[in-house]
């Protein structure tokens, strides 16, 4: 009904700081609530991630190792490498989530800021140069660690006989450095997504949840808020897949060991298109937008919330 609906201020929203709160301590809140969104989107969604990442690396149907759909992915994944295989290289991904969603939420607030200086562009243009300026400087910090994780996911065997976090790191640093060929390898592809990804998820979530009256009742505008989250996460997968398809390439196993075929994020998204066609482009996309539809919107939500009780409660 039209009556529920009341324009109220959310505390959860960013551009509410209590004047009490500098700099320092509302970067550190920033970093705290970025840290339990990143961890509980991580650990809820990981599986279909590394799910995701199995189809995009796949390359043909000459693979003898194909999976033809995400059940036949995980039943196969549990017969042959265990039900702890569903989590391999998680660990990259949560030791990354606190810097990673730390310099997302907090240099979204900065680049709007620096964007807005001014009044000469229109709210929604700053909202989503901000998000795509977020996911750029995002994905500096976190392509070492997705380097390691693609490595692990890519591997077969089980759980027990796959090597650490750790060896895998050292291994890569010590045979290949820290450059474009080490753990900064696909760089520009993880750009490219990256800042996609955020450029639609900020810009849409946050001018979409302006439009969107708010519910005076707190159950149901959590709910509205998941809805927005769910939509702007779907979209922002949708969008920015073959960078991640071409990320994955480069990152992973090439075809002919001590060859590359894979060599940068535009020559790769030509290679595949040219070599599997268009839709190679979208491999693992159900997967991708299983996990990061819902994972987008958990994310912002655990990030208000806790955003808010720190607001709240320091």
């Amino acid at each position: 009904m039209a009556g529920d609906h009341k324009k109220i201020p959310l505390p959860s929203d960013l551009s509410i700081q209590p004047k009490n709160h500098g700099l320092a301590t509302l970067a550190a809140m920033q970093f705290a609530a970025g840290g339990c969104a990143g961890f509980a989107e991580v650990s809820i969604m990981h599986p279909l991630d590394l799910v995701k990442t199995r189809f995009q690396i796949q390359r043909g149907p000459d693979d003898p190792n194909r999976y033809t759909s995400i059940v036949d992915c995980f039943r196969k994944m549990y017969r042959q490498e265990g039900a702890l295989s569903f989590y391999k290289g998680i660990l990259p991904p949560l030791l990354a989530e606190t810097p990673k969603r730390a310099v997302k939420f907090f240099c979204f607030e900065r680049y709007k800021n620096l964007f807005a200086m001014g009044g000469y562009i229109p709210q929604p243009v700053v909202l989503t140069l901000s998000g795509l300026a977020s996911g750029l400087t995002e994905a500096i910090v976190i392509n070492p660690f997705e380097v390691v994780k693609v490595k692990l996911q890519a591997q077969r065997s089980t759980f027990k006989q796959q090597p650490s976090t750790i060896l895998t790191a050292k291994e890569i640093y010590r045979e290949s450095g820290f450059g474009l060929r080490g753990l900064n390898k696909g760089l520009t592809a993880t750009l490219g997504r990256h800042g996609v990804f955020n450029m639609v998820y900020f810009g849409f979530y946050h001018n979409v949840k302006q439009i969107v009256p708010e519910y005076q009742d707190p159950t149901k505008d959590l709910g509205r808020r998941f809805v927005i989250g769910l939509i702007s996460g779907t979209l922002s997968s949708c969008i920015n897949i073959p960078f991640d398809v071409a990320k994955s390439r480069i990152q992973g196993p090439q075809p002919i060991p001590g060859q590359i075929k894979y060599k940068s994020c535009f020559q790769t998204i030509a290679l595949v298109y040219r070599e599997e066609g268009f839709f190679a482009l979208y491999k693992g996309l159900l997967p991708k937008v299983l996990r990061l539809g819902p994972g987008g919107a958990i994310m912002l939500l655990v990030y208000e919330t806790v955003f808010d009780f720190l607001k709240t409660s320091l």
